[in-house]
This record gives structure tokens, C-alpha cells and sequence, in this order.
């Protein structure tokens, strides 16, 4: 037996190559074609995605990524590559970066493991809760490409890691302004039907309003019952009364129904409510991208300031912090060590 030489792999989203409608059209395309996202036919899904969608959506989406994007480039992708140079230093192995859609490529970032002699590769999917839609589809696309004598594992989803939470708290406490009403905990929304889809028991994800707190072997595949874990562990070590914060999801599409409340709808509301000053967190994302920096932090400001609110306040994702690129490090070290004596027995 060939003695374990390990290496991680981080992956993230992805991102198109610049915020030209062409690259955004490229990325969209590659996006709504995955079966995770879009779970449909494949010719139903192509019919959708080439004559209803990629003919309107690039252009708009492309102004919005023009509205984040840096002289140094996307921001996701370098908050990516300042976690991954973090982490290499952390660790003292190899460490890749994969995007799941767009560039870096998963297959660049396996390939540059194999080429310094990598052959167990630890697959870190930077979700903390699980969904097909993003850890499936990135687990699935590196089993495509590696070669049987390469050995892998999967980091699992760390919604409930007292290491991701220590520091989503600290990122949470820092990044709060002096004075805020609410706290809004707004993460990305999922389609229903996914979580029904992902649930092994064929019967338990929302067949009831209290699915997500009766326990059940659905929950470790189950999206919405990991949001509300990581929120209850939140406010519990941030003091917070229930009066003080709400969970809500964005980012739907379509018109099929995606988990609630939305928070679109949320940040019409909560002025009405008597909020005033908002704080906003975005614990589904470890690091800023379109859905925070622009959905959240421009459309969302907008949305909640029209509606009455005063202030409003985004708090930065985990991104790079040192406390972070520590946790992920501790996590990643742990995971390796099991899987190494797994590998071994």
C-alpha cells in the first residue's frame, strides 16, 4: 500500500470571468444546465434555460455583477483564493481551489493536487448546510474526474461545528453597527421540492410546521432543519430574544415554491413592524459574493430603506479572517486524520 500523501480541495460556486454579458451569459448557461439546480429533463431544462432564461437574465445579471466587481476582479474569487493561501499556510500541504461553475475549474484545481503527487483528496464543499444543489453537484463532479487510484472524502456540512459557529458569532458580534433593532439572518432559498427530493425518508420534510424540530434521519440532508440549527445556536450564544432577530431566504426563481418567508417580502415588512435600524447577516455564505454584496447590500438596503426602514447594515461573511482560516484549518485537520485511519483499517 502506497503511504496516504493528502491534499484539500476547497470549491466554492464559482463566478463568471468578468461582468460582460457574454461571461455572465457563459457562467448562467453552466449554472442552470447542472440537474442540481435546475431538476428537470434535460431537454426540458435546455428548452428553459436557452429560450427563457439566457435570452433576458445575462444582461441584467451582468449590470449587477458590475456593480461589485473590483479592479482586482470578482470578489468571491479572491476572497476564495486569500482563504485558500490562508489555509496552505495553515496546513502545510497542498490546498486547491476548485469553483464549482466557472473558473477556477474543479478539474484545474484536482490536477494541480495530482501534479505534487496528491493521492487522497479531501473534498471541502465551503457550504455549511447541505443541498444537493450545492454539495451533491460538487461531490458528483469530482468523482468524474478522478482516477481510480486517487482515494477521496468529503468534509461534511458544518452547520452545527462549534469551530464554524465560534467564528460566524465573532464575525456577527465585530461586524454589528453601535446601534440596530433586528437582526435579520437571511439565507439562500431552495426550492421545496429539493428538500422533499433529498429527504431519505420520503415523508418527513415539510409534511408538518414543526418537521424541522421533530427529530428524523431526513435532517442530515435536510437544508432547512441546518438553517434553523445554525440560527438557534446563533442567537443563543449572541443573548438574542426571539423578538430581536428573523430567518428568511432569498434568491428564488421561478414560480414554483421556495422555502419562506422571503426576504424580499421580510424587508418590506419589518419597518411596518417598528424596525428601524437593520443588521443583516448571510450565514449560508462563508465568503461575499453576488447574493450578499449585490442581492443583499444594494437591492436589499433599497428595499428595506423604501420601505421606512432608516439604517441598514450588511455584515461581512467570514471571508478571510484569521479566526476563520483557524477553524476551517481545525476542521480540516480532524476530517483528514479520520479518514486516514479509515483508510488504513
Amino acid at each position: 500500500m502506497h503511504p496516504l500523501n493528502t491534499g484539500f480541495l476547497i470549491i466554492n460556486l464559482g463566478t463568471p470571468r468578468s461582468a460582460s454579458t457574454a461571461d455572465v451569459r457563459a457562467y448562467l448557461n453552466q449554472f442552470l444546465m447542472d440537474p442540481y439546480v435546475l431538476d428537470t429533463p434535460w431537454l426540458l431544462r435546455r428548452l428553459i434555460v436557452s429560450a427563457f432564461i439566457l435570452p433576458f437574465r445575462p444582461q441584467k445579471s451582468a449590470q449587477a455583477y458590475a456593480s461589485i466587481w473590483t479592479e482586482a476582479g470578482s470578489p468571491l474569487l479572491l476572497n476564495s483564493q486569500a482563504l485558500q493561501q490562508s489555509l496552505a499556510a495553515r496546513l502545510d500541504k497542498p490546498v486547491a481551489l476548485g469553483m464549482r461553475y466557472g473558473e477556477p475549474a474543479i478539474r484545474q484545481g484536482v490536477e494541480e493536487l495530482l501534479a505534487l503527487g496528491v493521492n487522497h483528496i479531501v473534498v471541502a464543499p465551503l457550504y455549511p448546510q447541505y443541498a444537493d444543489s450545492t454539495v451533491t453537484t460538487c461531490i458528483d463532479a469530482v468523482t468524474q474526474i478522478l482516477p481510480a487510484d486517487v482515494t477521496y472524502s468529503v468534509l461534511p456540512p458544518f452547520y452545527n461545528h462549534p469551530g464554524y459557529l465560534q467564528a460566524l458569532v465573532r464575525s456577527i458580534r465585530e461586524g454589528l453597527p453601535a446601534h440596530w433593532d433586528h437582526l435579520l439572518l437571511s439565507y439562500h432559498g431552495l426550492p421545496e421540492r429539493h428538500l422533499q427530493r433529498a429527504d431519505p425518508t420520503g415523508s418527513h420534510c415539510l409534511a408538518d410546521n414543526n418537521c424541522c424540530q421533530t427529530p428524523s434521519a431526513a435532517h442530515a440532508t435536510c437544508y432547512r432543519h441546518q438553517v434553523y440549527a445554525t440560527s438557534q445556536a446563533l442567537v443563543d450564544q449572541l443573548g438574542l430574544s426571539a423578538e430581536q432577530y428573523t430567518v428568511s431566504f432569498q434568491s428564488r426563481l421561478g414560480r414554483l415554491p421556495w422555502l419562506q418567508p422571503y426576504t424580499d417580502q421580510v424587508l418590506q415588512t419589518l419597518p411596518q413592524q417598528g424596525v428601524k435600524r437593520l443588521a443583516v447577516a448571510c450565514p449560508a455564505f462563508v465568503a461575499d459574493n453576488l447574493e450578499t454584496l449585490e442581492e443583499m447590500g444594494i437591492q436589499g438596503r433599497k428595499t428595506f430603506l423604501d420601505a421606512g426602514g432608516e439604517t441598514f447594515h450588511l455584515v461581512p461573511c467570514l471571508n478571510q479572517q484569521s479566526y476563520w482560516t483557524a477553524a476551517l484549518a481545525a476542521l480540516l485537520e480532524d476530517h483528514s486524520a479520520a479518514a486516514r485511519v479509515e483508510t488504513s483499517a
